[in-house]
């Protein structure tokens, strides 16, 4: 009788035992690629564009950070959403989406914000910010039979002419022009060519903190290895925001492009619809392949505040791609400068070692890089699994005490 009563004891007490054994487990950072379809790479291709060519392998999937750039909570592969926040924009029909204030780099919401995916024509943010810190506005740069026969959308070059990086720079994101794509990272590559120059731009990519990136042609055409996320677009659009060149770049809506060996000017007219359609818009690029669906990125200006979103994997139905990072834009200057961000555009790579210098205070006080959830607690780095024990035991002693109690009234009445 007395054996079957501490049987309850017995297994608060293996129940301690099993959390203690497991508190080592639960300190471990959450992995949540089994649960995030996108983690480690791009939905498959649904043609051949990614084939690698004869005799060479693809390249392997890039390294899945352990911990997530800009703050834990972009690990979630769902809608990241701060507290409180009022009900998401209708039909947002994108994989992965972002929105972020240009300026502070607070994150205020996003969808599967490393979920990694094709950037399709957006990456020439990344070609126009590599080629204007390699290269001065006025290079004059000669177009080659390589360059003007790419598959368009193009400019187009003419073969022989000669034409300015500002030019090139304006055309490519304007137009979307992948003659122009390639003539810039040719130049950047210098004696490299292409592949030297696409180099640059993911060496750029990663001293960004833009680790989901890999450009696997300067245009955005699909290619072995290509590879983005929302977080990584809007990181590098933030850069590339702070380069006067380009921010003129993509703001400009219409440009007459000069005519090479007697072919005549060419009339270039942006076409991001989110320049003619939104008050306060600043730019953006569009882009589109079979694999890569639907991309955007763009920022806005409203009341002093500057935006920044990302659309990425969308269908042009219901509503297009531009229409959606529109929707976001509203609905992030609808939240209160002061909301609690749930991440961070950092300003350089994680573990730089200069990274200390460029901190930037959020607002909720912490600087960039550092996720509020990661400070020690009272208990230290090992507060949850020390808080679960004390709970147990404090259960066990509860329930001896009750125990204890009930026998000593069963006595007191066998012996009246």
């Amino acid at each position: 009788m007395r054996l079957t009563a501490h049987r309850p004891v017995a297994a608060l007490v293996v129940s301690v035992c099993a959390l203690l054994t497991a508190a080592p487990a639960a300190l471990a950072e959450p992995n949540p690629s089994t649960a995030c379809s996108y983690r480690s790479v791009p939905a498959p291709p649904v043609d051949t564009s990614e084939r690698p060519p004869p005799g060479k392998a693809a390249p392997a999937p890039l390294p899945v950070p352990e911990r997530p750039v800009g703050g834990t909570r972009l690990a979630e592969c769902g809608d990241v959403l701060p507290d409180k926040a009022p009900a998401l924009p209708k039909q947002l029909a994108a994989a992965a989406w972002l929105v972020a204030d240009l300026d502070t780099g607070a994150v205020l919401a996003a969808h599967d914000p490393h979920g990694r995916h094709r950037p399709a024509s957006t990456i020439k943010v990344l070609t126009a910010l590599t080629a204007l810190q390699e290269l001065s506005p006025e290079t004059s740069i000669t177009a080659t039979k390589d360059d003007t026969s790419r598959e368009c959308t193009c400019v187009p070059l003419v073969t022989g002419g000669k034409y300015t990086v500002r030019q090139l720079v304006r055309a490519m994101l304007m137009k979307s022009g992948n003659d122009a794509a390639y003539a810039l990272a040719r130049t950047v590559g210098g004696h490299g060519g292409v592949e030297e120059g696409l180099r640059k731009m993911n060496a750029l990519a990663r001293s960004l903190g833009a680790l989901d990136t890999r450009a696997a042609t300067p245009n955005g055409l699909d290619a072995p290895g290509m590879s983005t996320s929302a977080y990584d677009m809007a990181l590098i659009f933030r850069a590339a925001m702070r380069n006067a060149e380009f921010a003129e770049a993509v703001k400009t809506r219409q440009m007459v492009f000069p005519g090479q060996n007697g072919k005549p000017d060419v009339d270039v007219f942006n076409d991001n619809k989110l320049l003619a359609n939104y008050a306060g818009a600043l730019g953006g690029k569009t882009g589109f392949t079979d694999d890569a669906k639907h991309t955007y990125v763009g920022a806005a200006s409203k009341n002093g505040r500057r935006l920044v979103t990302v659309v990425l994997f969308t269908p042009k139905q219901p509503v297009e791609a531009w229409q959606q990072g529109a929707r976001l834009l509203d609905y992030g200057f609808a939240m209160k400068p002061d909301v609690k961000p749930v991440g961070q555009l950092v300003e350089r790579a994680p573990g730089d070692d200069n990274a200390g210098t460029n901190r930037q205070a959020k607002p909720d006080g912490t600087a960039d890089g550092i996720d509020p959830s990661a400070a020690p607690t009272a208990f230290g780095n090992v507060g949850g699994p020390l808080t679960a024990v004390a709970g147990v035991l404090g259960l066990m002693g509860l329930l001896l005490y009750l125990r204890k109690k009930k026998a000593k009234r069963a006595r007191a009445l066998a012996a009246r």
